[in-house]
């Protein structure tokens, strides 16, 4: 281990396994950098691939020994809500308490290609309350409430466990809903500084008229962090890339969100190139289409990036700790991407 594990820098974390990884094996050596490096967390993300939170999770926490794991994030409704009670009290007592079951509302158009029912606020606060009672060791006798109907809902009467709960916020109903009942709120990335000053906000003001302290509810930005130490084609892939692949997944709400023009976006989904790549763009684009694609994107839509030198990366990351939020998210890239920018901030 190198001498930088006695430094920590609690406001910080990154993505294991981002983008479209050939492994889960890889996130063995990202998590143990990442704790050389002193990052406070590392997220996981969730895709129906190489990409199961709950394996992934307890790989994470089998590697290391002080960051704070966050799914960021699984469905509540792709499991039964007992298992996921279950997995996340077996990850908090594994890794001593450093775990946070992180819950999203999920890509609508995917959920309903598969038959999975859509995700509303309402089933993500229940889910939430339900979790607390079982991980206190309640037995939940007849709940019929908006995540469904279930006889009994009961994990082991002994258990007393504080678990904290994370969820990735979009819109304000989500906000609201996370300054009222979580512990850690995540938002989304290429979030403008407007945004993500009215984000935090909205959270904080959520929660103190739900009678909690503010501070209590850790808001972390979600920030591409892509340094011009990465080569070209790669940086292409998680700026542009990443772009495009929210745009085809939840376009209307990225440009709502952002109060982008949403010309840009029918423009952007009427491009012949756009419509001949099957699947996600930052999994299967070429060089070539990427550039194309980043025609039809302003500027405006890249800027909320950390871009450039180290330091200037390392500036940008401590800028959005002074639009509010409480930590950041370098997200895109990995521990030896981010290596020479944590070593400048």
């Amino acid at each position: 281990m190198s001498d930088a594990t006695s430094i920590h820098y609690p406001e910080l974390g990154f993505y294991t396994l981002a983008g479209a990884p050939e492994s889960p094996r890889d996130l063995i050596d990202e998590v143990r950098h990442a704790e050389e490096l002193g990052l406070g967390a590392v997220f996981i993300s969730e895709r129906f691939n190489i990409k199961e939170a709950c394996t992934l999770s307890g790989a994470v926490g089998a590697v290391s020994s002080n960051i704070k794991i966050i799914t960021g994030a699984t469905n509540h409704n792709t499991r039964h809500p007992i298992v996921t009670a279950a997995h996340a009290t077996t990850m908090h007592r594994l890794t001593d308490g450093r775990f946070s079951l992180g819950i999203g509302r999920g890509i609508a158009p995917l959920f309903d290609a598969y038959g999975i029912d859509r995700i509303t606020t309402a089933q993500m606060e229940d889910f939430a309350g339900v979790m607390r009672r079982l991980w206190h060791g309640e037995t939940i006798i007849g709940h019929d409430g908006p995540i469904g109907k279930y006889p009994v809902l009961r994990l082991d009467p002994t258990f007393d466990e504080d678990i904290d709960l994370s969820i990735v916020a979009f819109g304000p109903n989500t906000l609201e809903l996370g300054g009222r009942t979580f512990d850690n709120v995540i938002l989304h990335t290429f979030f403008s500084d407007e945004t993500v000053q009215r984000c935090v906000a909205t959270v904080k003001q959520a929660a103190e008229r739900a009678g909690r302290n503010p501070s209590d509810v850790t808001v972390w930005s979600c920030y591409a962090t892509v340094g011009d130490h990465i080569d070209e084609p790669l940086r292409l892939k998680k700026t542009v890339g990443r772009l495009a692949t929210y745009l085809q997944a939840y376009g209307d709400l990225m440009v709502t969100t952002n109060n982008w023009d949403p010309a840009v976006l029918t423009a952007f989904r009427a491009d012949p190139m756009v419509q001949s790549i099957k699947g996600a763009i930052d999994a299967v684009a070429t060089t070539e289409q990427l550039e194309h694609i980043a025609t039809l994107l302003p500027a405006e839509w890249l800027a909320p990036a950390a871009t450039g030198s180290a330091k200037q990366c390392a500036t940008a990351v401590r800028r959005q700790l002074s639009l509010g939020a409480d930590a950041v998210i370098m997200h895109g890239a990995t521990p030896t991407e981010l290596a020479p920018i944590v070593a400048a901030y």
